[in-house]
């Protein structure tokens, strides 16, 4: 016997259409011991914050690079709750810029907002770096947290476009704030006082076009970008390194001639690999809790009761069982549909 019945799924046609879109978030747990002891609990605040705080139509993917069984297990769950649309596994870590080019290339949306896994985001952050984007002529890359660390590579478009648009006006001088950068380098582990004696060197680059300002960097960690820029960008070979690459990347985008902006306003920050007392109360603020994540405090839609009825495993199991017996009943043995009074033909 070759063949049982026919395929249900055939002529049916989906209603799903690919947002604009992708949010694409990079995941990496491989334990949960020494510097990754408190990463679990930083993605999901990080999850929490961007399910919560996105409101323009998205898809959300993320790519697990080789996680550990409770990190892969609360991304299931998410999944579950209708959070995320596209979860992709690795069975090892294949490296940074490797993911990237997996995530990448299958990102369904024509523009990708792409994160590591311990940014939070602020509310109305994609509407903020769109704005921008879809305002600037040439944008390759758009942050929601300037960093005045970032300035010293890839600007020459930027610069350039100043120098060329009589539209564009850049001025020169410090205006992110000096707190940004201190929780910056404290998320990051640095000295605080080695980083502020690098900062008192260095300037901020800040242009306005058509009455909209944008800092003039971009930073690799998070960033909004159409994807046929970023899909050039990528590096071609495949290094294989865990890390790295990403001021390449930087470097790559600004040499296309595209922009690297980032919002005047703070709408994305890091958190590190533990969930500080300034980020609790981030999330305290937000309402966001960090001991359970739950369709309710996500902000997501409440399910109907023939969906919570559905991922009852008891209901599952007797509807699966009943449609395998329907589903042999309606089926010969032989192999052929049930005959009716047409003719006797297959159906």
């Amino acid at each position: 016997m070759a063949r049982v019945g026919i395929n249900p799924a055939r002529n049916r046609v989906s209603s799903y259409h690919p947002a604009r879109v992708t949010v694409a978030v990079l995941v990496y747990v491989p334990y949960l011991q020494g510097y990754w002891e408190h990463h679990l609990d930083v993605l999901r605040l990080s999850l929490a914050s961007l399910i919560r705080h996105t409101t323009v139509p998205h898809d959300l993917l993320v790519f697990d690079n080789g996680s550990c069984p409770e990190a892969k297990e609360l991304l299931r769950e998410l999944q579950e709750q209708g959070a995320i649309r596209y979860l992709i596994t690795a069975h090892e870590n294949v490296g940074k810029a490797g993911a990237l080019k997996i995530m990448f290339a299958g990102a369904p949306g024509e523009v990708i907002a792409y994160s590591d896994d311990d940014i939070f985001y602020y509310p109305g952050w994609l509407e903020t770096h769109l704005r921008l984007l879809d305002s600037y002529p040439s944008v390759g890359m758009v942050s929601g947290c300037a960093v005045r660390t970032l300035f010293d590579h890839g600007t020459k478009s930027n610069l350039r476009l100043a120098e060329t648009n009589p539209e564009v006006r850049l001025t020169r001088g410090k205006r992110i704030p000096l707190e940004w950068e201190i929780e910056w380098a404290e998320s990051y582990g640095r000295e605080v006082a080695e980083h502020r004696r690098a900062l008192e060197a260095m300037e901020d680059l800040t242009l306005e076009y058509r009455g909209l300002e944008a800092f003039a960097i971009a930073n690799h960690n998070q960033f909004v970008t159409p994807k046929d820029v970023i899909l050039r960008a990528l590096p071609q070979a495949w290094s294989g390194r865990l890390m790295g690459e990403m001021n390449e990347l930087d470097n790559a985008v600004d040499g296309l001639g595209f922009l690297r902006l980032s919002t005047i306003e703070r709408t994305t920050r890091h958190i590190g690999n533990l969930v500080s007392p300034a980020m609790a109360a981030e999330a305290q603020r937000f309402a966001i809790r960090l001991d359970r994540i739950t369709p309710r405090s996500l902000g997501l839609p409440r399910p109907g009761m023939r969906a919570r009825l559905l991922r009852l495993k008891p209901v599952r199991f007797l509807l699966q069982g009943l449609y395998n017996r329907l589903f042999w009943v309606l089926s010969d043995q032989s192999g052929s549909w049930l005959r009716t009074g047409d003719g006797g033909q297959d159906r």
